[in-house]
């Protein structure tokens, strides 16, 4: 990028300029003459927390393979470059050309958690383009949306023109096409749009009627313009053969996880009752040993990277693990080459997997029980024991481990103050066991103790529950910090605020989108973010715009409600949840995949019909 006058001004005022300059090594730079399509890739967060998104590189990959089409990056700049811009009278740019973004045809925003809704909007200000998809017209300054959170896209229905349901590796370029194709004939906006709702996969929310009922629930859901009455995610059918971002972006000043990241499969074959990805993810796909081993190898040695970690839902579940690992070991052993792995369960963890892990790095181990007792577990279905984890910590301490990570979840539902403390008993447990097994007891033990506030998500047997109070949440959080009473055990809590208002846009339909405006237009921006996040603005937003949070958050929503998101097929039958609800709230457990096939539906995705569960 070529820098202008104005950013080179500013530059020697912020915090880590690198931010802003691009000129990463990896970074892709095409003639502008030679370009038909110009797609900003929008990441409403900092550089750091986007450069370490997997998912950032792969589309970021996907979408400049076309020659005809140049994507390029941006991100939500710190509170300190944000004012020097504004004073200066900079837009928001485009870090590979210094573009403005409203030069841009098409921007692409990646949404993973709800608490970025903010810094969508506020990137969108300060690149000087209107809000709402109606205030824009014509083909340029398209804003469409992906990731996650478009499970439900409703809180942000004005403000896109159309999203993608779904893994975009494939659908994406679909949608490029049919776009270089509507500018080069003139296509109208509608047209275009009309166009793209037929592409499985596009939703586009204008085209959907919403109508309330006296009672604030939703009464219908009418789809026009030729939009289908549902919209079905889109998923990458051999995920062997899928794109890899083995050739990528170096980022030039450090960034979150500044390694390479190798993704194992995608999907999880354990169906925890309050996991959204778990569900959502669906159906399971994996990739083969040799394909990985081969990524690996290449990925480390353009990057030059000396750390890499493995990634899934669950990395235990993968099933050819200890070849992997052997055949990854072998390559970064003599080399000196870091491999971590998170997303570990207690209940498969083999001994000889620690013993080799151990060779490499003596770190921490990370451990998600998730709630303090057995009935909780399962109604969780959790499907861990309390011996799996006491036994798999057995053989970390022997083998020389002295620190451990232990998360769990508050609020749960039917959760009591019993398994509340229970969550300290096991954490006590956990150090027995290091005081009898461990062996490298010169060095102390860290047992880290992590709580979140339990938030119902959609696509879950759990998305008809109610949150409790965040009052509530503070009393049994002051609960479990009283009753742990050992130096050893460290113990990490979260402030409430922010939870309670991402159960309330997990849950919102259209009507949270003026709060979301409001917040914006008040200041709002990097919301995830305790420097920014500013909890009385949203409860002025939620005053001024008439809408209360209790609504969404708060209550139990009956089962035979139209859902905000049901317009949204993640291939989740609504029966299956219902039947897991029941049988969680019967504190019945329900097998693995592998163990035997629960009939959720996600395997209708694939055109062969099975998954690799």
């Amino acid at each position: 990028m070529k820098l202008t006058s104005k950013l080179e001004r500013i530059l020697p005022r912020v915090q880590k300029p690198a931010r802003y300059t691009g000129g990463e090594y990896g970074q892709i730079l095409k003639d502008k003459s030679r370009i038909e399509v110009r797609v900003a890739f929008c990441f409403p967060d900092t550089y750091e927390i986007g450069m370490s998104n997997l998912g950032l590189r792969i589309l970021y990959g996907t979408m400049n393979q076309p020659d005809w089409c140049w994507c390029e990056r941006s991100f939500t700049p710190w509170g300190d470059m944000d004012e020097q811009m504004t004073a200066a009278g900079l837009p928001l740019y485009a870090l590979e050309s210094g573009d403005p973004l409203a030069e841009f045809d098409l921007l692409a925003f990646s949404l993973g958690y709800e608490m970025s809704y903010t810094s969508m909007l506020h990137m969108l200000q300060l690149a000087g383009i209107p809000l709402r998809s109606e205030q824009r017209h014509g083909l340029n300054q398209m804003v469409f949306a992906g990731g996650t959170c478009t499970c439900n896209p409703e809180p942000l229905a004005p403000f896109v023109d159309f999203f993608v349901i779904g893994e975009g590796e494939e659908l994406n370029t679909e949608v490029l096409t049919l776009y270089r194709q509507a500018k080069a004939e003139g296509w109208d906006k509608t047209r275009f749009l009309e166009a793209a709702c037929r592409i499985p996969g596009v939703y586009v929310p204008a085209f959907y009627d919403v109508r309330y009922g006296a009672d604030g629930t939703i009464v219908s859901v009418t789809p026009s313009h030729g939009a289908p009455q549902r919209v079905q995610k889109r998923i990458v059918q051999d995920f062997d053969q899928a794109y890899f971002p083995a050739h990528t972006i170096i980022p030039s000043t450090e960034v979150i996880y500044d390694r390479t990241t190798l993704e194992l499969f995608r999907g999880c074959i354990r169906g925890c009752r309050f996991c959204q990805a778990g569900f959502t993810y669906r159906p399971i796909r994996a990739r083969r040993p040799e394909t990985l081993v081969q990524q690996a190898i290449t990925a480390l040695e353009c990057s030059g990277y000396q750390e890499m970690t493995l990634s899934s839902l669950s990395t235990s579940d993968y099933k050819p693990l200890a070849e992997l690992m052997t055949r990854l070991l072998d390559y970064c052993d003599p080399r000196k080459i870091n491999l971590s792995l998170p997303s570990l369960r207690a209940d498969n963890f083999p001994e000889e997997l620690a013993e080799r892990l151990k060779a490499v790095r003596m770190s921490s181990l990370t451990f998600a029980p998730e709630a303090g007792t057995q009935r909780l577990r399962d109604v969780i279905n959790k499907n861990l024991t309390e011996d799996e984890i006491l036994t798999t910590c057995q053989t970390a301490f022997s083998g020389g481990w002295n620190a451990v990570k232990l998360y769990f979840m508050l609020g749960l539902p039917t959760e009591t103050d019993e398994d509340v403390l229970g969550i300290a008993e096991l954490a006590k447990k956990v150090l027995h066991t290091w005081r009898t097994y461990g062996s490298n007891k010169k060095r102390g033990v860290r047992i880290t103790v992590s709580t979140s506030y339990f938030v119902p998500k959609p696509d879950t047997p759990f998305q008809w529950q109610a949150q409790i109070s965040p009052e509530e949440f503070t009393r049994r959080q002051r609960l479990l910090r009283e009753a742990i009473d050992s130096k050893a055990i460290t113990y990490n809590w979260h402030e409430p605020d922010v939870s309670y208002l991402e159960a309330v846009l997990a849950r919102g339909d259209r009507r949270v989108a003026p709060v979301l405006e409001y917040v914006a237009q008040h200041g709002g921006k990097l919301d995830s973010w305790s420097e920014y996040f500013d909890n009385q603005r949203w409860m002025d937003a939620l005053a001024a715009c008439g809408v209360d949070p209790d609504y969404y958050a708060a209550r139990d929503w009956g089962e035979d409600e139209i859902l905000p998101w049901d317009v949204i097929d993640v291939g989740i039958r609504k029966s299956f949840l219902l039947r897991e609800r029941r049988r969680a709230h019967e504190g019945v457990t329900s097998p693995d995949c592998r163990h035997q096939c629960g009939g959720c539906g996600a395997s209708c995705l694939l055109r062969e019909g099975t998954c690799d569960a």
